[in-house]
């Protein structure tokens, strides 16, 4: 069977698949399971696949890719105005596969096995940042609440807990010294997690070509680089550094109607 676009709506384990012939027209409505998709797409002749880039799609791409299939993922919010009349799992599917024909629709390249794994660094390592922030910001409630103001900051935090518990007039009761010991010694194994992920970022800057590129720039450390790598790979989709900025959201936004050009803050619509 040869078919001119096929659209996935991906989920955890069922999926569902609409194919359009030449003319637009639906010939295949189909729901799978995750093992039976590529079973199908095998044995399917079909001009370009599009997916919406989100959990799974990346690891489902490089598989349909493997079969000898062009495949094309697409943000979801630019396949949202497809949409037509009410939403299900086919009307997705078929709206995506409208999509991935549009010459104008701005596509996201399929990551590497080690773009991800530098994304998966960032996100645990952002994951265990915010939940030392959450850590240092009780803290320091729980010690306001007690007559005990603390300047912000994890370091004044630190410099300030061994003085207290060895400070007998505070009065402090011993269930809440206790209580104060155990998240001090949370904050203590956070930061050891931190700094261990740092050291693997670090290693895996000095390991890769395009980050020891992006660190000679003044400025920009293993953390940027590594999170940039991750993300953009080798910047290929991109025609222009102009074209990198905007993704980024590092350039002004704009409501421009009637012939006048109207600027407005930095859009921050980026990563």
């Amino acid at each position: 069977m040869k078919l001119q676009a096929l659209g996935i709506d991906l989920a955890k384990n069922v999926f569902h698949l609409v194919g359009l012939d030449s003319n637009g027209q639906v010939v295949i409505r189909k729901r799978c399971s995750r093992r039976q998709v590529l079973a199908f797409t095998a044995n399917v002749q079909v001009q370009v696949i599009g997916m919406e880039a989100c959990s799974g799609a990346h690891f489902l791409g490089r598989a349909l890719r493997e079969q000898g299939h062009e495949v094309r993922l697409m943000p979801a919010q630019y396949v949202k105005p497809y949409v037509q009349t009410n939403k299900s799992d086919y009307i997705d599917a078929e709206a995506i596969a409208e999509a991935v024909q549009r010459p104008r629709m701005r596509f996201v390249p399929i990551k590497t096995e080690e773009q991800l794994d530098l994304q998966a660094l960032h996100r645990v390592r952002e994951r265990w940042v915010m939940r030392r922030t959450a850590v240092v910001n009780q803290i320091r409630s729980l010690l306001l609440e007690r007559g005990l103001t603390l300047a912000k900051g994890r370091r004044h935090l630190q410099q300030a807990l061994p003085s207290i518990f060895e400070d007998a007039e505070l009065k402090l009761s011993g269930m809440f010294r206790a209580l104060l010991a155990q998240l001090k010694l949370e904050l203590e194994q956070l930061s050891v997690r931190i700094e261990q992920m740092d050291t693997e970022i670090q290693r895996e800057a000095c390991d890769n070509e395009a980050c020891q590129r992006l660190t000679a720039i003044p400025g920009v450390g293993p953390v940027t680089a590594t999170a940039l790598v991750g993300a953009i790979g080798n910047g290929s989709t991109f025609r222009k550094g102009r074209d990198l900025s905007a993704w980024m959201g590092i350039v002004p936004g704009e409501y421009s109607t009637g012939g006048r050009q109207k600027l407005l803050g930095i859009s921050k619509r980026g990563q």
